[in-house]
């Protein structure tokens, strides 16, 4: 049909009626009581008390549809499709309260538009009509929202709330542009048009990386950064080196992709180990940075900046890195004024310690200067101590070690860019099998040369380090333009000695001064004085084209910037400083600064390249400093040392044995001293005593927030181990690192018995639910009972339930999925009640303290076992306790009887085991005497608090002749407990458990029960 006959069969005497009766009468005034009126709120078929329902609304559309099928001319769409047309548009019309608007956004869309979004409200409306029955429903819904947005502007309230509408727009908007002129300085066009060149200036100057040993034959010699990165993640600072209890669960430091640091806190101090990918954190986030345009990055490499002079002021930023583009006067004072910048700090480690302090107040001032802009300041992690920019609100983060299958990704990328998928499967597979490779690749710059190597030697892969570096610098070395099939535009003719002399001697200069970064003219200087014992030329200019060679062809040295050269990474640095000073016998001088461990590599590597006899003086002198550390690291030093006298040999392993298994919890303290580098030197468990397992998995897990990675490592081995403190230990430490890594590669192989597992945070209750069965489980905190109860797959399998300080608990009737469950603790959850309600359950053991609510606990005839925290109610025990509960087994602990004291105990004829806590009244006579009247007693614990506060009490005792053991808890050593011993005349046992903290003589009350065995527990 044409447009103009559906007009006219849509005229407004049809469709305003229609519209009218869709929306309520308003009234006066401008409708802002309940600002915004929603238009759902002004039509006439929804909520309570409307004129029409939907039914009503179908009538009306099927009325319009009816007149204009029935008027004059010809139909404008096939009859049988009369009913699905009239649905349709009561579908669309039904759609307006669906929209959330009010009348004046409604005008302001347009008919159309109104009309457009009503069909995408009802998208099912109009399916499987014709095309003629579609173009009129389309058009007959824009014509009734013509009619729709007429009617809401003749409404009486549409104008005055125009008029506010607008009224308030504009001061929104004013308010804005103030709001916006005040926080952003207006920028002028110089600087729109500089930061328009700056920007893809600093993404292509960091859109790349060198990746070591893949510019061999036939290879790229740089990857673009978006094949290259490797997003690692960043955990919390170490929260300390305290022991954890066996059940202690502290919180797990935070986890996050390192790429996100900054997105978390403005201001990051990252640390990481060399290789880990610092820099390459650095480049990515300017790159991104720069793309994006949100803010504007400065990459500040300190080797740079200080051996340039001062610290450059904002203004010099650009200048001090060698960007060779020139911005207007006062750019970068605009850019950090308005908070737009990005500043990365890279380094800390390359600068001499010196110079740090001089470094913090530099970066001090520009903080207090331009606040509001993200700081990222890189270090290694031994450079600077761990407060070192706390008072500037840095939070510190640690680059973690590469886990398995990030090298993986890295391995697979790598084949990728070099072009070498054949490499790719033989490699992953070693990897995997061969765990000293593994442990290797725990950095993308380690991981890389693995790579390299195991494609150059067609599958040999080293097995150590200093094989891995020799293979390494031979392969770099002896590279050749032939081999790349290119003419050889080498200025001076070097062989691989010659090379290694001469980086050897750069690099020792570098590890004296503290630096890794040097200028040309010094480092030709050194290049100079080198010349005539290589047999290389000398004479005028000589020097440069030798560094210029070594620069374009070893692999080793780079010029980050014009008129300065560097190692490409510090570990081949200290390799190579550590070669030369055993060439020189400057041992001496390496052992001076052993203390010192950013000298620790250079030590290590000193040893693997000294012949044996000074080997051997080495490692005395490291001996003779007699510190934990110097011991540990000179035992480190004996995986480099293939040939040593026996003697010494025998030393370091005898002094390292006194520290390594760790015998005790305070062994355990001491060794954690000597940092990450313990880790590599545990044992076990092949070999170990249970109590030197524990201390290793002790050592380990305080070690796991430093070094999550080589600590997993560790204690993965003691998986299967089956001593039960050292499976406890497993246990405890899981908060310490990644929630579902630690409980794949540990919770879920241990053997369940006698553990049970604590859950502290949502995310451990998930990986919960990916683990075998546990038996006995804790939900500590905050956690919903439904999402306790979905965490555990197999609910069955359930006997031991802890819920502990938690406040979401509230009826404990919804805990009856746990249909086999034999013990509950409920402790600190502040509203829980309903006791009565686990009644079906056979519950065997039942321990409440601070909770809403003991009522209900009468009704639980199953049990054996009661333990109580709290004040009791009622008159007597046999107001609150199970009457028909065949009790064995009954503690009251702090302030339960104040009100009941213990009359009805003898009730429970059965009790076998009765325990007084700390009481905050006194057992009266009549209390003692209802526990003499105990036929079956045979065990009974006290708090020493009874006998210290209360002694007219225990005088008041009556002989118990059917005690065979005592138990006090909570001695400080001050109690007197000769009282005791008269009134329980067949004591064939005593244990006495000491306060927390407390110590003394095992032997000082051994004479308070003659002839009886005491047992003295600490705690």
């Amino acid at each position: 049909m044409e447009p103009t006959v559906i007009g006219g069969k849509l005229a407004s005497s049809l469709v305003a009626p229609l519209v009218r009766k869709l929306f309520v009468a308003d009234g006066p005034g401008a409708g802002l009581v309940d600002r915004p009126v929603r238009m759902k709120d002004l039509v006439s078929f929804r909520g309570e008390k409307r004129v029409l329902g939907a039914k009503e609304v179908r009538g009306l559309a099927g009325q319009l549809v009816r007149e204009a099928v029935d008027s004059p001319g010809e139909p404008p769409f096939p009859a049988a499709e009369q009913e699905a047309v009239a649905g349709a548009l009561a579908g669309r019309l039904l759609a307006l309260g669906d929209l959330d608007m009010d009348d004046v956004q409604a005008v302001r869309l347009g008919h159309r538009e109104l009309a457009r979004r009503l069909g995408r409200h009802a998208p099912a409306a109009g399916h499987g009509l014709s095309g003629d029955a579609c173009h009129f429903l389309e058009t007959a819904t824009e014509w009734a929202c013509l009619q729709v947005l007429e009617f809401f502007t003749r409404r009486s309230t549409f104008v005055a709330r125009t008029l506010v509408e607008q009224t308030r727009t504009q001061s929104e908007l004013i308010a804005r542009v103030d709001e916006l002129i005040t926080r952003v300085p207006r920028p002028d066009a110089r600087d729109t048009a500089f930061e328009r060149r700056y920007l893809p200036y600093l993404a292509r100057q960091h859109d790349h990386l060198t990746i070591y040993g893949i510019d061999l034959r036939d290879s790229p010699d740089r990857w673009p950064l978006e094949v290259a990165y490797l997003s690692l993640e960043a955990t919390g600072a170490p929260d300390g080196t305290a022991e954890p209890a066996p059940d202690q669960h502290p919180g797990a430091p935070a986890r996050l992709p390192a790429e996100e640091a900054l997105l978390a806190d403005s201001r990051v101090l990252l640390r990481g180990d060399a290789g880990s990918g610092k820099t390459t954190l650095v480049q990515w986030l300017a790159v991104t940075a720069a793309r994006d345009g949100d803010r504007v990055p400065y990459v500040l490499p300190l080797r740079t900046l200080v051996r340039t002079g001062p610290l450059p002021a904002p203004a010099d930023f650009l200048k001090a890195v060698g960007c060779p583009l020139s911005p207007p006067e006062g750019w970068a004072d605009r850019v950090l004024a308005a908070g737009r910048g990005l500043v990365l700090v890279d380094g800390l480690d390359e600068i001499p310690a010196a110079e740090r302090h001089r470094t913090r107040d530099w970066l001090c001032a520009l903080l207090r200067a331009y606040p509001g802009n993200r700081w990222l300041v890189t270090s290694r992690p031994t450079a600077v101590r761990a407060d070192w920019l706390a008072q500037e609100d840095f939070r510190e983060l640690s680059l973690a070690p590469m886990r398995p299958s990030e090298a993986t990704t890295f391995v697979r990328r790598w084949h990728q860019a070099a072009r070498a998928p054949e490499y790719e499967g033989p490699l992953l597979e070693a990897l995997r099998t061969k765990r000293d490779l593994a442990r290797l690749a725990t950095n993308p710059l380690l991981c890389g040369l693995i790579c390299a190597l195991h494609r150059e030697r067609r599958g040999y892969l080293p097995t150590g380090r200093k094989e891995l570096y020799d293979a390494a610098l031979a392969m770099l070395l002896t590279r050749r333009d032939r081999e790349r099939g290119t003419t050889d535009v080498d200025d001076v003719e070097i062989g691989e000695e010659a090379a290694l002399e001469l980086l050897q001697r750069l690099a020792y200069a570098l590890v004296l001064s503290g630096r890794t970064e040097m200028d040309t003219e010094t480092a030709e200087g050194i290049v100079e004085r080198c010349l005539p014992s290589v047999a290389l030329p000398a004479g005028p200019g000589a020097a440069a084209a030798v560094l210029h060679t070594l620069l374009l062809r070893s692999g080793l040295l780079r010029r980050p910037a014009e008129g300065t050269v560097d190692f490409v990474h510090r570990t081949f640095q200290d390799y190579l400083g550590a070669r030369y000073a055993v060439e020189e016998g400057h041992l001496d001088v390496l052992t001076s600064h052993a203390e010192d461990a950013q000298w620790e590599d250079v030590i290590r590597m000193a040893v693997a390249h000294a012949r044996p006899r000074e080997r051997a003086w080495v490692l005395r002198r490291l001996l003779a400093r007699d510190t934990p550390r110097l011991t540990l690291l000179a035992l480190a030093c004996l995986e480099h040392a293939a040939a040593l006298e026996p003697g010494v040999r025998a030393e370091v392993e005898a002094r390292a044995a006194a520290l390594i298994p760790p015998r005790t919890a305070q062994d355990a303290r001491a060794l954690v001293e000597a940092g990450p580098l313990v880790l590599e030197l545990l044992p076990g468990p092949e070999g170990l005593s249970d109590a030197e397992a524990l201390g290793v998995t002790v050592t380990a897990s305080v070690l796991g927030s430093e070094e999550p990675a080589g600590a997993l490592g560790v204690l993965r081995r003691f998986r299967s181990h089956p001593c039960l403190d050292v499976r406890r230990q497993l246990v405890g430490t899981w908060g310490r690192f990644g929630t579902e890594e630690y409980a794949a590669e540990v919770l879920d192989h241990l053997d369940r018995t006698g553990l049970r597992i604590s859950c502290e945070s949502a995310e451990q209750r998930a990986a919960l639910a990916g683990m075998r069965p546990w038996t006995s489980v804790t939900f500590r905190g905050a956690h919903p009972a439904e999402e306790m109860v979905s965490a555990v797959r197999e609910r069955a399998a359930v006997t031991y339930l802890d819920l502990c300080d938690n406040p979401l608990i509230g009826d404990v009737g919804a805990l009856l999925p746990f249909g086999s469950l034999g013990t509950l603790w409920i402790k600190g959850c502040l509203a829980a009640h309903g006791l009565d309600r686990l009644a079906p359950l056979s519950l065997d053991n039942l321990g409440c303290g601070r909770i809403a609510d003991l009522a209900g606990l009468a009704a639980l005839d199953s049990l054996r076992r009661i333990t109580l925290d709290q004040e009791l109610p009622g008159d007597a025990l046999t107001d609150t306790l199970p009457l028909r509960a065949p009790l064995e087994t009954l503690f009251l602990g702090r302030g339960t009887t104040a009100r009941t004291g213990l009359r009805g105990l003898g009730h429970w004829s059965g009790l076998i085991d009765l325990g007084l806590g700390e009481l905050s009244t006194a057992p009266t006579a009549d209390d003692w005497r209802s526990v003499a009247g105990l036929p079956a007693l045979a065990t009974l614990h006290l708090n020493a608090s009874l006998v210290a506060r209360f002694p007219e009490s225990i005088e008041a005792m009556p002989p118990l002749p059917g005690v065979v053991q005592l138990s006090i808890l909570a001695l400080r050593g001050t109690e007197d407990l000769s009282a005791l011993a008269a009134r329980l005349p067949a004591l064939r046992e005593v244990i006495l458990r000491t306060y927390p903290g407390s110590r003394f003589p095992a032997d000082r009350y051994a004479g308070a029960f003659p002839g009886v065995p005491v047992t003295l527990a600490e705690r």
